[in-house]
């Protein structure tokens, strides 16, 4: 049972799904919860340092004169995925409920990923260079542009479940970017031994994420989550979750051959554009939501971030089968890409 689990999930996925179960059968609560509480801002505070340790200004700066990708990009994220959530409210809000579709939203807000999108642009014989500027720059711009974002999309009646507003951006600044900025500044003494030390980064970076999303699920549980959520509202917000994945991928795919991309940019448009990231995503959740409403908000992340991986995966090999056939040779009502 559990060799096929794995041919489905990553160890990784997994061990969020043992970690979501746990928390439903086994909550932190009283003393308990206030000491995760704890380790889960010192987990976040010690990610984002060593996320600004390991981000270069070189690396910061690459690919900065390639503006048109950057600004796609940066609209897909921030632009696209949001007014999708906001324009489908009349058929989501009905569906999946007002917790669950303020989760949706928050989706649509957040930044890209930054590991993922670069090695999917890798497998696929993108621009990778592109890739880890856009990546890296959608990633440190919605620290404090999502919360802003997800103010503009609540209505009156959202507004009350999440804590988006210029106190929620002091709070992630404080916590998130300030972390950040000090790794990046503790460069020269700190980047070497990042660099030498990316394996246990990246068990710093999964062990963190398992423990914020522990700590919120005990609360949402403690809070009457799986009482409030039910398995037909599970199973829409995961067809959901894939219907605006295929949409996005669509739509990055046909504006980057509309505005004359070659094979190599689409490819890191298509990866960058239509990601969302749970490593900034569980933790400003923590910040952005209170109480039981945390769970809520967090399952369509959950649910979105595995359907993505896998349905990525598969498509970087298509990309990547697609580089190694030989050229097509050209009609004469062809028109070149660029």
């Amino acid at each position: 049972m559990l060799s096929r689990l794995r041919t489905l999930f990553d160890t990784f996925t997994l061990l969020l799904m043992a970690v979501v179960a746990i928390a439903t059968l086994l909550p932190a609560q009283g003393d308990g919860e206030v000491v995760f509480v704890w380790l889960t801002r010192l987990a976040i505070a010690l990610l984002f340092f060593l996320h600004g340790a390991k981000l270069s200004r070189q690396a910061i700066v690459a690919g900065a004169t390639h503006w048109r990708l950057h600004l796609l990009v940066f609209a897909c994220t921030f632009v696209l995925f949001p007014l999708l959530g906001w324009a489908l409210e009349p058929l989501l809000l009905p569906l999946l409920g007002l917790p669950l579709f303020i989760g949706v939203l928050y989706l649509c807000a957040l930044p890209g990923t930054v590991q993922s999108a670069i090695a999917f642009t890798s497998i696929a014989r993108g621009n990778v260079s592109a890739a880890v500027c856009s990546a890296s720059a959608s990633s440190l711009i919605g620290i404090g542009l999502t919360p802003l974002l997800l103010t503009l999309l609540l209505d009156a009646e959202g507004a009350g479940e999440a804590a988006a507003s210029l106190e929620a951006v002091g709070k992630i600044g404080l916590q998130l970017l300030l972390p950040f900025t000090l790794g990046h500044l503790s460069r020269p003494w700190t980047g070497d031994w990042v660099a030498r030390h990316r394996g246990w980064l990246g068990s710093v970076d999964q062990g963190s994420i398992l423990l914020v999303v522990y700590t919120a699920f005990s609360a949402s549980v403690v809070g009457g989550l799986w009482q409030t959520v039910s398995a037909r509202e599970l199973a829409a917000l995961t067809l959901t979750c894939c219907a605006l994945l295929a949409l996005v991928l669509s739509l990055t795919t046909w504006l980057a051959r509309r505005l004359g991309f070659d094979r190599e940019d689409e490819i890191t448009i298509v990866f960058c554009g239509s990601k969302k990231s749970m490593a900034t995503g569980v933790p400003m959740a923590q910040l952005l939501f209170a109480g039981g409403a945390i769970g809520p908000a967090l399952l369509p992340l959950l649910l979105f971030h595995q359907i993505q991986l896998m349905v990525c995966a598969v498509l970087a090999q298509r990309y990547a089968r697609r580089a190694d056939e030989p050229p097509q040779p050209a009609t004469s009502g062809s028109i070149s890409a660029r």
